[in-house]
């Protein structure tokens, strides 16, 4: 595959061309087309040898030797040279089935083939098959009746997109009114109270948070009478209890006999809502392959060993285990940081009690709580974007302060290189800062790329390098795991408490994904109170602490996988989910299946 954008044959003299093994005998599988300035790869004469990979100085060029049964199960292709979807999800009438893998590995791609947004052109990208041929291709599947009737029109889909911060440029008007518009159900009293969006229904949709656009979209996909509700990343910007909420409405579907399918890198919400799940893996945009559907369980558990038995393949390195027990932690008075006494933050309408606390070198304060509580507002006290209403009580510390913002301005008109050069300064030239940051979050292919124009995984991605480039003590992250798949969340944690305690420094992560903060806090701030009205900061505390006071708030329990480790959602009412609660373990307790 050849990146055109990161090639520059001017500059580098054709190097691929000159060095290609192939380009003397009678076919080259490297040339230069007529009226093309760029070269281009002949995959059927390639031998994968690797040689222009090696010589190209632009990292433009990538080769995957793809397994050649697969190539009769090309679902589709963008063009030459481009990504690839081998195989499609199977979506069952009365399951929801869920997609997990990689950013750019093809789950959006495989909802919009569903949808009918992409039409397959089952690799033929240059003469693409009609209706026939694709139901053809599909014969003796599920598939084949689902393409039957979408392509008669017999099939009514729906689609919530991924990227729910574009919808304020596309839509205009009052919440209220719009889902009223798209209403088919008839019940938009129930769809709002379901959602909890009457107390914004009369406000605009440019003034919503990411929360309430989340909510309102997948408010809009609900409110529609379908045969098949497709859902891209549900949880994105939403706190844990509106994500059970989410899930528990996503589920109502499946009961009213609906087939839905639901891309989400929450593993907790995939595990609460998904019956079956299809793995996708491969060689993010060059190709994806999905699996066959899984059981829930054994398909999240099959994604986090990074093997999959049936196909015999292993597509990561090693397993992903979590912690099953809270980290015992001992400190020193001299490793504090910084201190915070009493504070107290009124805006019109909302008020934030902040207990005193103190965070040390070396750790990570994990910050949950619901929506509009206050978390952000606590992370820009400790920033200095905001004062406190009685400045002489304002955070005591002298040390520099980096933050990554909840919501990512787009408004830097230069390259990704360029930005990362500003913060790290001399830094960037060194082999640790290639090793810990560029390499750690795959930044070296979007270095040449404008900000302005990446994708929201690439956005986050670069936002937190960026923040974590500056030499500082104190780094403050706002939802850092929004549009990152988990191998990007696993990652993330682990250059956060690299460099935290590589530099003495202290961080505070604001998070909605339970497991994320699992794996990288020390200890844990709990918000409460009543959102948008009044929220209360609590000093920080222990994990086991913390996470008991949080979810008994939130009125869940979880439990751990026997394998793995990783925290699955207990249902309510359960007979595990009662005895955790009359124990007062809501999150650290043995493992039962």
């Amino acid at each position: 595959m050849l990146d055109s954008e990161r090639c520059k044959p001017k500059d580098c003299g054709l190097l691929c061309i000159k060095y290609c093994p192939l380009v003397r005998s009678r076919t080259d599988a490297i040339k230069i087309e007529e009226g093309e300035g760029k070269p281009t790869i002949y995959e059927t004469l390639c031998s994968g040898c690797g040689i222009c990979v090696r010589k190209c100085p632009f990292d433009s060029i990538s080769i995957v030797n793809l397994p050649h049964e697969l190539e009769k199960d090309c679902s589709h292709r963008f063009d030459k040279n481009m990504f690839s979807l081998y195989r499609l999800p199977t979506p069952q009438k009365g399951l929801v089935t869920g997609l997990i893998g990689k950013n750019g590995i093809g789950k959006s791609t495989a909802l919009k083939i569903l949808s009918g947004e992409i039409k397959a052109n089952l690799g033929a990208y240059d003469d693409p098959p009609d209706w026939p041929q694709i139901i053809n291709h599909y014969r003796g599947s599920i598939l084949q009746e689902h393409f039957a009737k979408l392509s008669g029109g017999k099939l009514r889909t729906v689609l919530k997109p991924q990227y729910v911060d574009v919808l304020p440029r596309v839509v205009k008007g009052a919440v209220g009114e719009l889902l009223e518009k798209v209403d088919e159900r008839g019940n938009i009293g129930e769809t709002l109270k379901l959602f909890q969006l009457e107390a914004i229904a009369n406000r605009e949709v440019q003034a919503l948070s990411g929360g309430e656009l989340q909510r309102f979209a997948i408010a809009a996909a609900y409110s529609k009478e379908v045969d098949v509700y497709l859902f891209d990343e549900p949880s994105s910007y939403l706190d844990v209890k509106q994500r059970l909420l989410v899930s528990k409405a996503i589920r109502n579907l499946r009961s009213e006999g609906k087939t839905v399918v639901v891309s989400e890198h929450d593993l907790a919400v995939l595990d609460y809502l998904s019956d079956n799940v299809c793995i996708l893996y491969g060689e993010p945009s060059i190709y994806g392959v999905i699996s066959p559907p899984q059981s829930v369980r054994v398909g999240i558990n099959t994604y986090l060993d990074g093997y999959l038995p049936s196909e015999n393949i292993r597509f990561r390195k090693a397993p992903v285990r979590f912690h099953v027990k809270p980290p015992l932690v001992t400190w020193n008075v001299e490793d504090v940081v910084i201190t915070w006494d009493e504070m107290e933050k009124t805006y019109p309408g909302f008020t934030l009690r902040v207990d005193p606390g103190e965070a040390r070198r070396g750790e990570v304060i994990g910050i949950l709580g619901p929506n509009g509580i206050g978390k952000t507002t606590f992370i820009k006290l400790i920033a200095a974007l905001e004062q406190p209403d009685e400045t002489d009580v304002s955070p005591r510390t002298e040390v520099t302060v980096s933050y990554k913002p909840q919501y990512i301005s787009t408004d830097y008109a230069d390259t990704v290189e360029a930005l990362l050069k500003s913060v790290a300064k001399g830094l960037f030239a060194s082999s640790q800062y290639k090793t810990e940051i560029l390499k750690a979050f795959t930044l070296n292919r979007l270095l040449d790329r404008q900000v302005n124009e990446l994708s929201g995984g690439e956005l986050q991605r670069v936002a937190i390098a960026a923040c974590l480039s500056r030499d500082s003590k104190i780094y403050l992250l706002d939802e850092p795991s929004a549009y990152l798949d988990v191998e990007e969340r696993l990652i993330m944690t682990r250059v956060i408490r690299r460099i935290v305690e590589g530099r003495d420094a202290v961080a505070f992560v604001v998070e909605h994904d339970v497991g994320v903060e699992d794996f990288v806090s020390d200890r844990i701030m709990v918000f409460d109170g009543e959102p948008g009205v009044e929220g209360h900061a609590h000093k920080p505390q222990g994990l086991r602490e913390g996470m008991n006071s949080f979810l008994r708030d939130v009125g869940i329990t979880f439990r751990r996988d026997p394998n793995t480790g990783r925290p699955r959602v207990n249902k309510e009412g359960s007979r595990l989910d009662q005895y955790q609660k009359e124990i007062g373990e809501h999150y650290y307790v043995a493992t039962i299946n």
